[in-house]
């Protein structure tokens, strides 16, 4: 009976332990959990706010915005009149600023027009104490800096054009001289080939042969008129220089072609005008349709 008790003892002893430490398992398992949901919650918490407060920024942004549209309006012609003819007379604003107010609205441009503010930038860019000088003075100095800045721009496309031909031209003299080298190992692999069955046959002539076979290797050592172990030493340096040659000519055809590809970007981009569909030089015929459609944008000279 005393032993039954303490088996019965035993075993629920092995089960209350068992027991602890599943116990204590399911609590670390628990507290992991917790702990990732935790950290799952606050880190969408950050992103929540971290959205809110930009959101938040960019309605301060746009409220200042509107508020500053608002009091700009409200602002009378006068004291926008003011402000340009200061500009004007402080060297801040000149012809170009003020097309470009021109075409900002309706109300800016009714004050561009204003001819005392035009007659202060004659007064400054074009100094006559004779006549008074016109808008149409600005008309021909755009001009003017106009076709100087095509000519620039044609210079510069001409320039990278050159660039790109040139890097072409070293291209082909390089492709042509790899060309010329590759036939050159190739002779010479031949050569040495050629050579080394000499020295077989040379080195087989001391062993019983047939006679067919004897009497071949001895024509191909007799048609062998240098020394075989000098010639084929200098084949085989021929054949190492030949080599190096290539890998220069590959390595500086590599290096060539990387600046081809630049050049040629850069004469794409110089070349490229969406405004005026990737041509040079416009059309007249498209010079005036566009001239006409945006004319209510321009200010009047």
């Amino acid at each position: 009976m005393h032993q039954i008790k303490r088996s019965d003892q035993a075993t629920t002893n092995t089960d209350n332990v068992g027991q602890k430490k599943r116990n204590r398992d399911n609590l670390q398992v628990y507290n992991v959990a917790t702990n990732l949901a935790r950290s799952q919650v606050e880190a969408s918490n950050r992103k929540t706010n971290g959205l809110e407060r930009v959101r938040g920024r960019e309605n301060q942004k746009r409220q200042y915005k509107q508020a500053s549209g608002r009091v700009m309006a409200m602002l009378p012609d006068e004291i926008w009149q003011r402000i340009l003819e200061s500009g004007a007379e402080t060297c801040r604003l000149d012809y170009r600023d003020l097309c470009c107010l021109s075409i900002a609205s309706r109300r800016l441009n009714r004050l561009s027009l204003d001819p005392t503010l035009w007659a202060i930038l004659l007064a400054r860019d074009f100094p006559s104490p004779t006549s008074p000088p016109s808008k149409s003075l600005y008309k021909t100095m755009y001009e003017r800096n106009k076709s100087r800045k095509i000519m620039q721009w044609r210079r510069k496309v001409l320039n990278a054009e050159s660039q790109l031909a040139m890097c072409k031209n070293k291209l082909t003299d390089l492709e042509s001289m790899m060309m010329v080298e590759n036939g050159k190992l190739r002779a010479t692999a031949q050569q040495i080939t050629n050579l080394e069955r000499t020295r077989s046959a040379s080195v087989a002539l001391n062993v019983w042969q047939p006679e067919v076979v004897r009497g071949r290797q001895k024509q191909m050592v007799e048609q062998c008129t240098v020394p075989i172990q000098s010639r084929l030493d200098s084949l085989k340096m021929e054949f190492q220089v030949c080599k190096q040659q290539i890998a220069t000519y590959s390595k500086a055809y590599d290096k060539e072609k990387k600046r081809f590809i630049e050049h040629e970007e850069a004469v794409r981009s110089l070349k490229y005008q969406p405004l005026q569909g990737n041509q040079l030089v416009p059309e007249k015929n498209e010079v005036k349709i566009k001239r006409k459609k945006l004319k209510h944008r321009h200010c009047k000279f």
